[in-house]
């Protein structure tokens, strides 16, 4: 027969007793009716009772013949239609022809009803429990829940379909599964469902019971019905019924019953049939693998409204009790039993049931590296990544962010947007209902997708490309992905949307440290230590968002003196997520709790990356306590690991990979990476508000001893520096501060001269004059100081005191020299990488008219030799050479000074004029040589000229000054236009360096340049100084025999001239003036003959004089 080869029971037949198989029957089909006890309504003839226009429960004549669904009026219009002629003879043929006819197919309502009727009697009959106990009995009698249940009402069948899964005899197992499909294909009504749920029915309008009553299409319907009625309360929504418990429990039982199939739950299977064929069509039914298909496809464009609606009713079912989804189910069976995540079965809707309790309870034991199966771990990450694709699977979003979704976020439900939404209002506006945010981070925390980023779809496909480019080393799937993606954020490889949704996401993993699992893993055993935690799943809900993160970074940065330290593991990864956080001050829980106010106060224009952080420890002095306390916290732990700081290792990264890239990659970093770039003359824009952690520890005991009661940073550093600087003026065998400190307090100062903000008292000292003429300059890279320097005459006196010493101090050491340093870093490389640090300067002059000097770096040079050469203070080297010799020479000059002031060149002018004396100690004559050489050059570095001389310049030498040339040119003009000077100041300048020119005729480059040739080949043997090549080309003008080069003679005759005038103009103001023009004079041989001769002629008249007054004297006393 057609009927018992559909649903395979000949088999069964074959090996069960006549009566059996007379039950199922061959030939007498209809027994499934006709010889049914009249048990009630369930045994009754639906077919006689609608024929005869009566209830389908009144009593009817027993037929002695089969009774057959063809046979009924009421269904033999729609039988014709839609069934085969073949199956009309049996009842089940008919029964699954019309159940699973097309969608757009429609059969009557009396047909529908007489339907529902015949299978109601089919679950209630005892024929089919009589069957199951001959083909299952060995299967009874292990299952001892199904040998207990009571006969007669159907309860056997059901018990066995309910654990099917158990069931390992096949002709049992073969019978069930058919059962189940022709029990299940409609309406469900297995274990009492129809008397548990019938007024639940009758109150939502969700089927019909009674004859009469509103008939509804399926019973898939009513069972869809339900279940939307118990989504609706489990969401709170307005006007909700309340469904008993006993059919909540039958509801959640039925969807789990159904979920091995798609085509059990016969509404999503008629919903969902043609999308069906379109996304799953290779898909093969069973184990729930169409309902993972179609949940896939959930928000494709195609998928038809209906089916999207069944699915999301089945996933909000599934999320309410994990056993809907069979596959999970089935798949994590095993490690929900060893992990104890599933101990209180016996209320399907109990905690324990819940998806995020599962999901929850599992991920707790994978982060805590125990073993999960990969294929439970599979089915996690789909229903954790169906979590975070819809928010409306989540009932307290739905009720606790309503609001907030028709605020900001309507319109934006697929993929996950609504939810990114929600974490976007939450991390910019800070205004979201607290329910709201709690609600968020518990999915957060049962989706977990600091796991595995494919989990949240929406930072999937923002982030796709940059995950391909930035992180493709990293494996797919992998947790350090995120991080990967942390690292590049605000880099040229970021892009937009992925940048938005991912700091949307860390917004609440920052929140909670179990939420990245690698710093979990890595940190559990030293949280359980330090702060007193225990365990994934224990609760937090009185423990301030961030708290255990807080404990461990306090504890990261401690010594061994300090007591407890972390694991070398964990304070890695503390590291890396204060690296993280460090580039939005929303990422850090508590800053942004202790500091909101502060930040709406000072910083709210301030939105860029990194600006915030930096906002606030500019306005330190102006925070709230608990803000101030944070802040400055969180700057200390910057000076040790220099990464903490967001836009100074973004600033710094070309530097750092080319100059420091061995430190950077240390895993763990103690401020090296800081003093690489410092040492390195790299300085970036850094506030420093506290004393550095490797100076704190280097100079402890220093600070202790030589700088007591002192507090502030900047004043322990000057009181340092100041003893460093004097030891080694006076030349001390022993410095007072020790070498370790000496070398931490370089990186301090170093710091310090890059922003004049990181020095408050020169910063208080000179604010005024800041607002006058540095107003539009930038703070860092010591423009600020730059200006001050550049405007030093026309500072108020307090702020040029200051800007004076700074000066003084950076001269000594030219490291300290921001400007310097960073003009001519390339340079100091190629001429100074094996000079000492303090002679970086003088190396860098020496190298100054080098072809390969950088044009840049020249102009810097010589605008720190015009510093040098105002005041003798500002010159280490000239000042340790001519120790003794200023003194001596230009004491009068030193009483008139006052201190800090610049003596405007008055030093060095004095000791110029002894040098053309030569009565200068060696070491000193030297020195002032080298001055005289470079100003005779360029007149610029000659102070006194310029101010004696700063009309006469622009009116007689202005196309000199104009060429820019510095080869002694403008000087030249002077002296040729000596006669046109006016101001007598000026002139006396000029004469001075006339006079100056006699004693070396490297101090004359224009004369030397003229003379060159003649000085290589006529004084040759002559050393150069004391006036002696100038001497041998003077003797050589006279001699005859002598040619010189014309120019050469030109030159030399002209100053000879300039000379004599001077002679006239300038006479000697004394006997010892008088005496050195001679000695420095070229004809001081022929002016010592002449004087010689008339001494000598003196002596003689002397001695005849003497003689004749002698006799006179005698004759007069002989009289």
């Amino acid at each position: 027969m057609a009927a018992c080869r559909r649903v395979q029971l000949l088999l069964l037949c074959a090996c069960l007793s006549s009566r059996v198989c007379f039950t199922l029957g061959g030939k007498s089909q209809g027994g499934l009716n006709e010889n049914a006890p009249d048990n009630g309504e369930g045994g009754k003839n639906p077919g006689a009772a609608l024929q005869e226009g009566k209830p389908a429960g009144a009593p009817q004549p027993r037929r002695t013949t089969g009774w057959k669904l063809a046979e009924e009026e009421a269904c033999r219009e729609d039988l014709t239609r839609l069934c085969p002629k073949h199956s009309w003879n049996n009842n089940l043929a008919v029964l699954e022809c019309l159940q699973d006819r097309k969608e757009d197919t429609e059969i009557s309502g009396d047909c529908n009803h007489l339907l529902w009727n015949y299978k109601l009697n089919l679950t209630t009959d005892p024929k089919f429990e009589s069957v199951a106990v001959e083909v299952c009995k060995s299967t009874i009698s292990d299952i001892k829940e199904c040998a207990a249940e009571e006969r007669g009402k159907g309860y056997l069948v059901s018990c066995l379909v309910d654990h099917r899964v158990n069931i390992t005899e096949y002709q049992c197992s073969q019978y069930i599964t058919k059962m189940t499909s022709i029990v299940f294909s409609d309406y469900r009504l297995i274990c009492g469902f129809m008397d548990k749920c019938k007024e639940d029915i009758n109150t939502l309008h969700c089927g019909s019971v009674n004859t009469g009553e509103k008939d509804v299409h399926s019973q898939g319907e009513v069972i869809a019905c339900l279940e939307k009625g118990l989504v609706s309360e489990v969401e709170n929504q307005a006007g909700h019924y309340s469904i008993k418990e006993e059919c909540k429990k039958a509801i959640m039982r039925v969807a789990e019953l159904s979920s091995d199939d798609f085509h059990l739950d016969r509404h999503l299977y008629f919903a969902c049939r043609e999308d069906r064929e379109r996304f799953c069509e290779n898909t093969a039914a069973g184990e729930g693998r169409v309902y993972k298909c179609l949940f896939n496809h959930k928000f494709e464009d195609t998928m038809s409204g209906k089916c999207r609606e069944a699915l999301s009713t089945r996933q909000k079912l599934i999320a309410q009790d994990y056993k809907v989804s069979y596959s999970l189910a089935k798949a994590c069976k095993q490690d929900l039993r060893k992990y104890r995540c599933s101990v209180d079965t016996t209320l399907p809707r109990a905690r324990e049931a819940k998806l995020s309790y599962l999901l929850l309870c599992l991920e707790s034991a994978v982060h805590r590296g125990r073993t999960v199966s990969g294929e439970c771990q599979g089915e996690m990450l789909d229903y954790r990544r169906m979590l975070m694709e819809d928010y409306s699977l989540s009932p307290e979003i739905v009720l606790h962010c309503r609001g907030e979704i028709d605020s900001h976020c309507s319109g934006l439900h697929h993929k996950g947007r609504t939810l990114h939404c929600l974490m976007r209002v939450s991390r910019e506006k800070g205004l979201m209902d607290n329910m709201c945010q709690k609600a968020l981070q518990t999915l957060i925390q049962e989706t977990d997708p600091g796991a595995d980023y494919r989990i949240d779809r929406a930072l999937n496909e923002a982030c796709e490309s940059v995950i391909q480019t930035a992180c493709k080393h990293i494996r797919n799937g992998d947790p350090m992905i995120l991080s990967c993606l942390m690292e590049h954020l605000y880099t040229d490889k970021m892009v937009e949307d992925c940048e938005h949704r991912l700091l949307e996401l860390q917004y609440f993993i920052s929140r909670d440290w179990k939420l990245d699992p690698i710093l979990y893993r890595k940190c559990q055993n030293d949280a359980a230590r330090i702060c007193h935690t225990h365990g994934w799943n224990e609760t937090s809900e009185f423990m301030p968002p961030g708290a255990v993160f807080s404990c461990l970074y306090r504890h990261a940065y401690r010594t061994e003196e300090q007591g407890r330290r972390l694991s070398r593991d964990c304070k890695t990864e503390v590291q890396r997520i204060l690296h993280q956080r460090a580039l939005d001050v929303k990422l850090d829980p508590e800053l942004q709790r202790r500091c909101m106010i502060d930040l709406g106060k000072w910083c709210s224009e301030k939105t860029e990356p990194g600006q915030e952080l930096e906002c606030l420890q500019d306005h330190l002095e102006d925070l709230g306590s608990d803000c101030r306390e944070v802040v400055g916290n969180l700057t200390e732990l910057e000076s040790e690991d220099i990464q903490i700081e967001a836009l100074l290792i973004r600033a710094c990264e070309p530097v750092i990979q080319s100059h420091c890239h061995e430190v950077a990659d240390n895993q763990i970093d103690t401020g090296d990476l800081m003093e690489c770039l410092v040492l390195n003359n790299f300085m970036c824009s850094q506030i420093n508000f506290r004393f550095s952690y490797k100076f704190k520890m280097a100079c402890k005991e220093d600070v202790l001893k030589l700088c007591a009661n002192i507090k502030k940073k900047v004043d322990v550093v000057i009181c340092l520096s100041t003893m460093v600087r004097n030891d080694t003026l006076q030349e001390a065998k022993d410095q007072r501060v020790s070498m370790k400190c000496r070398r931490q307090l370089r990186v301090e100062e170093l710091e310090m001269s890059e922003d004049i903000r990181l020095d408050p008292d020169l910063y208080e000292s000179c604010r005024q004059d800041i607002k006058e003429h540095c107003q539009n300059v930038v703070f860092g890279n010591a423009q600020v100081i730059e200006c001050l320097k550049d405007t030093k005459s026309r500072l108020l006196p307090r702020c040029h005191q200051k800007i004076f010493k700074l000066q003084e101090t950076e001269m000594m050491d030219p490291e300290l020299d921001f400007q310097l340093m960073r003009v001519c870093k390339q340079m100091i490389r190629r001429f100074c990488s094996e000079s000492d640090a303090k002679n970086m300067l003088q190396c860098l002059k020496q190298n100054k008219n080098s072809e390969l000097m950088d044009p840049k770096c020249k102009q810097m040079i010589t605008k720190r030799q015009i510093t040098q050469n105002t005041d003798y203070r500002l010159n280490p080297v000239l000042r340790k050479a001519c120790k003794a010799d200023i003194p001596k020479f230009c004491q009068n000059i030193l009483n008139k000074a006052k201190d800090d002031n610049e003596l405007e060149g008055q030093v060095i002018s004095c000791l110029k004029l002894k040098y053309a004396d030569q009565r200068l100690s060696p070491d000193c004559e030297d020195q002032i040589r080298v001055i005289l050489q470079e100003s005779a050059l360029d007149y610029r570095l000659d102070p006194q000229l310029q101010v004696q001389c700063a009309d006469e310049i622009p009116r007689l030498c202005a196309e000199e000054v104009a060429a820019q040339e510095q080869t002694g040119q403008v000087e030249e003009c002077l002296k040729v236009n000596l006669l046109k000077i006016k101001h007598e100041g000026c002139k006396k300048e000029v004469l001075n360096i006339l006079k100056e020119s006699k004693a070396d005729i490297f101090v004359d480059p224009v004369l030397h340049t003229a003379c060159a040739l003649d000085i290589k080949h006529q004084c040759a043997a002559i050393p150069p100084g004391r006036g002696r090549q100038m001497s041998c080309l003077m003797e050589a003008l006279q001699d005859k025999r002598v040619r010189l080069q014309p120019e050469c003679k030109k030159r030399l005759q002209d100053r000879i001239d300039m000379w004599s005038y001077a002679a006239k103009v300038a006479p000697a103001e004394g006997f010892s003036d008088l005496a050195g023009q001679v000695l420095s004079s070229p004809a001081k041989n022929y002016i010592l003959t002449t004087m010689g001769m008339c001494v000598v002629l003196l002596f003689l008249m002397g001695l005849l004089c003497g003689r004749i007054t002698k006799r006179v004297t005698q004759e007069l006393k002989d009289r």
